[in-house]
C-alpha cells in the first residue's frame, strides 16, 4: 500500500515539476494583466494550489 502511495506522489512530483518549467512558463509571461496582476502569477498560483490539493487528496485517501 505504501509503495502505491509512494508511485503517486512521485508522478505527481515530476508533473508539476513539468508545469513549472520554463516552455509552460513562458506562454503564461506576457505583459497581459488581470485584476491587475500578471497573468504568470495566477498561472504559479493555481497550479501551487492544485498541487497542494493533489498530495492532500493522495496522503488523506492512504491514510485511512
Amino acid at each position: 500500500m505504501a509503495e502505491r502511495r509512494n508511485e503517486k506522489l512521485l508522478v505527481v512530483f515530476v508533473g508539476f515539476l513539468l508545469l513549472f518549467n520554463y516552455p509552460l512558463l513562458s506562454i503564461f509571461d506576457r505583459r497581459e494583466i488581470w485584476a491587475g496582476f500578471p497573468v504568470l502569477y495566477f498561472y504559479m498560483f493555481f497550479v501551487w494550489l492544485m498541487m497542494i490539493l493533489a498530495l492532500w487528496i493522495i496522503v488523506r485517501k492512504h491514510k485511512k
